[in-house]
């Protein structure tokens, strides 16, 4: 391991983390610094959401379509244009003067993120060719990538206490620019040295039916036009079907989908989907909940929630070692257990007054997490063609993207539905436009009390307390049944014993 090659793997590792890191970060460093925003450049409602949620789409969109790309003319070459690009956009994102520039130009930097992610991920396989240290490589990524996200808004909120909001994109341009500079000399060219031909009409399907997807979820779990969304949805479905159909038809598809005949190969993409859904739906309603009824502030709410983050990076790096010692299958569902036991937990003490007794839950879905994250990203590697490596892992980054989208999706309606049923009929000095303000959400209720006396708002704010808490404690118990389903399904189509999967060979 003193060698010249095994520096330089090392090295090459340190530079994909680090570009796993910033993307996932600026993924949700945003999320404290819409304030400002809004005082700055006064977006409009609509707006303001795209600002938040452009990046997220772009990027999920464009992820199939890059790693194919990546495999034809190169990964390394799709990292470098991708991270410069990244580098260069954070600039005028930083400047921007218009609520229009801005959405503009997160969009093109989910165009960036989208060419890196599945180039870190494929560089690893190519670079890592021993599964031990491929393992160790895949549960250091995957502790960058759970670390990012969580960070995103610590990192803002330390920036927004000193500087404008334009210094969460600046941020992006030393650590980019470090990642360049080690990853130039560091890391190896790899590609498909026989691609076939790219079809466009594959990229556009991916594209538009994955878009339309996740808008179609998160525009139902808003409840925003919730009869549109529902045909946005089904024609996303029947695009993503033409898209399926069509890669079975070419000879030179953008992914072999006869990858999914392959049960470590579809295993390891349900429990990525699961995993996430079940973070995602019990972490971002969590959030809420700490904000809404508990009253902490969004950055005292991320620092609340470290337990989890912290657990999570540990989870990844012991990955490797649970996964060879209990085998695949074992290691995924006991994580995606772990998972669910901590949701069902945190549902059983919502009411206690020891807030401290929520990090052991916390730690036990974060560890979760991190462990099931690792290991099918691990098995994605392993089982996938070593020239097709980018496309395969653009696909587990697409279920990582929709796990999150469905999690907040079908976990946020039934939420919203309990809740809606949970607040109470007539209150007493509350009028009828108030209490069907209360029953939107928690947050549109703070709003609701202001002017109002105070016996009637305290009535007001502990019915949706009340309501609040009975609905998510509900809906996470459903988190941790769905997870649980899912436990038992990695068991049987994941490998039991040992560690070793043979790369598809179709």
């Amino acid at each position: 391991m003193s060698t010249e090659p095994a520096r330089r793997r090392w090295w090459a590792l340190t530079a994909l983390s680090l570009a796993v890191l910033l993307v996932a970060v600026d993924g949700t460093v945003l999320s404290l610094a819409i304030p400002s925003i809004v005082t700055d450049l006064a977006p409009s409602a609509g707006q303001i959401l795209w600002i938040g949620d452009i990046y997220a789409f772009v990027l999920a969109g464009l992820l199939v379509t890059m790693g194919s790309l990546g495999d034809r003319y190169g990964r390394k070459l799709m990292l470098l244009l991708g991270g410069t690009a990244f580098a260069l956009l954070s600039i005028p994102a930083a400047l921007a003067d218009s609520a229009g520039q801005l959405i503009l130009l997160r969009a093109l930097l989910g165009v960036a993120g989208a060419a890196l992610m599945p180039a870190t991920l494929g560089l690893l396989r190519t670079t890592f060719s021993d599964p031990r240290e491929r393992t160790f490589a895949v549960g250091v990524w995957s502790a960058a990538s759970a670390a990012g996200a969580a960070a995103g808004p610590l990192v803002g909120g330390v920036l927004l206490t000193r500087y404008g909001w334009g210094s969460v994109f600046l941020l992006n341009v030393p650590v980019m620019a470090l990642v360049l500079l080690i990853g130039v000399p560091s890391l190896r060219e790899s590609k498909d040295p026989r691609p076939g031909p790219f079809d466009p009409l594959s990229a556009l399907l991916s594209l538009a039916g994955i878009l339309a997807l996740i808008y179609a979820l998160k525009g139902i779990v808003t409840g925003d036009s919730v009869l549109a969304m529902v045909p946005l949805a089904g024609l996303a479905v029947l695009l993503l079907m033409w898209f399926v159909r069509r890669q079975l038809a070419l000879p030179e598809p953008m992914i072999d989908m006869r990858l999914f005949r392959n049960g470590p190969f579809a295993g390891a993409v349900v429990a990525m989907v699961l995993a996430v859904f079940g973070l995602s739906g019990s972490i971002f309603f969590f959030s809420q909940y700490l904000q809404f009824v508990v009253g902490l502030s969004p950055l005292r709410a991320g620092l609340f929630e470290l337990p989890a983050t912290l657990a999570a990076v540990a989870g990844s790096l012991f990955a490797g070692r649970m996964m060879r010692q209990a085998g695949r299958g074992p290691a995924t569902a006991g994580a995606l257990l772990a998972i669910a036991a901590g949701m069902a937990a945190v549902a059983a003490l919502l009411d206690h007054p020891s807030m401290l007794l929520f990090a052991l839950p916390l730690m036990l879905i974060g560890a979760g997490d991190g462990i099931a994250i690792a290991v099918t990203s691990d098995t994605v590697l392993a089982v996938s063609p070593r020239d097709r490596v980018g496309a395969a892992s653009a696909v587990s980054e697409t279920g990582y993207q929709l796990g999150s989208a469905l999690g907040i999706a079908l976990l946020g309606s039934v939420l919203t539905a309990i809740y809606q049923a949970q607040v109470g009929g007539r209150i007493d000095g509350v009028s009828p436009a108030a209490l069907e303000a209360a029953r939107q959400s928690p947050g549109t209720a703070a709003e609701a009390v202001r002017g109002l006396p105070a016996e009637p708002a305290a009535a007001l704010l502990a019915a949706v307390t009340d309501a609040f808490g009975q609905a998510l404690s509900a809906t996470v118990l459903l988190g941790a049944a769905i997870l649980v389903f899912g436990a038992a399904l990695s068991w049987w189509l994941l490998p039991r014993h040992g560690s070793e999967v043979a790369e598809f060979r179709g």
